[in-house]
């Protein structure tokens, strides 16, 4: 039995700014750094947009694979048609991907931004707190790095797999083989999967204990969290 993952990576929150404490001002550098913050959530944004659609096609994907399994060995032309089909759905998962991971290494530029300006603060227990959060955010970026790696191991087994259906003379103790393979990849990408999540929560949460520290009053946008 293929295996189909159906988590979403989840995707940083906005915040957004209802007022000022009295401890801060509009032109200090944590509303600088406020700013940076936000511009990576923007950057983030098309990151956001791919999980509904990748989790639609890993579904339709695992449709082809259901269908191709149910049929005999006699019934190939069949089973040849459905696997152009599949393959077709696996090179719009791999667009999807390339999409994600271009919008997250924006996101890691507009980063810097943010890293620079906390390096130059002058309050040593809010640049404390502040270098934590840089800490978080590259933990979390690490993460996506292996995350991306993991599933862009997964398309390509998954394109072998439907490769290997399309032959007239293959064996079902290789394509067994493929089948277990690509499951164990899956299992290690959902793993991989909910560590990213947590690192991205922990990020969330973090962010907007900064910003109170910070003296500014906000409030998360009303997002939806990309979990299962």
């Amino acid at each position: 039995m293929r295996y189909v993952n159906k988590m979403k990576k989840m995707g940083l929150l906005a915040a957004v700014v209802l007022g000022l404490t009295a401890c801060a001002n509009s032109s200090s550098p944590q509303i600088d750094i406020y700013k940076a913050l936000e511009e990576v959530v923007t950057s983030e944004k098309q990151f956001s947009k791919q999980q509904q659609p990748l989790v639609e096609l890993e579904k339709k994907e695992k449709e082809k694979y259901d269908q191709i399994i149910s049929l005999g060995m006699k019934e190939h032309k069949q089973i040849q048609r459905l696997s152009d089909e599949a393959l077709n759905i696996v090179k719009k998962r791999e667009e999807r991907i390339q999409q994600e991971k271009k919008s997250m290494d924006e996101s890691k530029e507009k980063f810097q931004v943010a890293v620079e300006l906390i390096q130059d603060l002058e309050e040593e227990e809010y640049k404390k707190e502040a270098e934590s959060l840089i800490v978080l955010m590259n933990k979390r970026y690490d993460s996506y790095d292996a995350l991306h790696k993991q599933y862009e191991k997964a398309v390509q087994l998954d394109r072998q797999l439907y490769e290997m259906f399309k032959k007239n003379d293959v064996k079902l103790d290789e394509l067994e083989k493929q089948i277990t393979t690509i499951n164990k990849t899956y299992e290690q990408i959902m793993k991989a999967n909910e560590e990213f999540n947590q690192l991205t929560k922990q990020y969330n949460e973090a962010k907007v204990g900064l910003y109170k520290k910070a003296g500014l009053e906000v409030a998360k946008e009303n997002q939806k969290e990309s979990v299962q």
